[in-house]
């Protein structure tokens, strides 16, 4: 099994991973702009992508499977996402809702990048998670 730093930034990856995903088709039922719609359904296969390469990659430093993301992490989310968009549910505050998530993405996948050494699959999946998010970031300011 190689280094514990691989494992954690893969367990960081995965658990944004999983809720980028969930937050995007907890809020596909409130979309009815159909571009908009297009454009959530592709960042969530993304998602899922990204998730497929963590999976296949984490039996490399760890003797299981990664997490999912809480019952109670995905309540919370639902909840908020109903929360928020109760009053609004336009594309605007949708792509509000989805930018504030997915910044915090970028920020953390930055953070990880720029402080660690991890070997070069793990780099490289990390590189890509972050270069999906900040291209879903200029997608999603179309709709503000």
């Amino acid at each position: 099994m190689k280094d514990k730093e691989e494992k954690d930034v893969l367990d960081e990856l995965n658990k944004g991973a999983c809720m980028g995903r969930d937050a995007i088709y907890l809020i596909l039922d409130k979309v009815n702009d159909k571009k908009l719609r297009e454009v959530l359904e592709k960042q969530g296969h993304k998602y899922k992508e990204i998730l497929n390469k963590i999976s296949k990659l984490y039996p490399e430093y760890a003797n299981k499977e990664p997490h999912e993301t809480s019952t109670m992490n995905k309540v919370m989310t639902w909840y908020g996402i109903e929360m928020k968009t109760m009053m609004d549910d336009s594309p605007s505050k949708i792509a509000e809702l989805l930018l504030q998530g997915t910044n915090m993405g970028i920020i953390e996948g930055r953070r990880l990048l720029n402080n660690n050494n991890t070997d070069k699959d793990v780099h490289n999946l990390l590189k890509e998670y972050v270069d999906m998010q900040e291209d879903a970031v200029e997608k999603l300011k179309e709709f503000l």
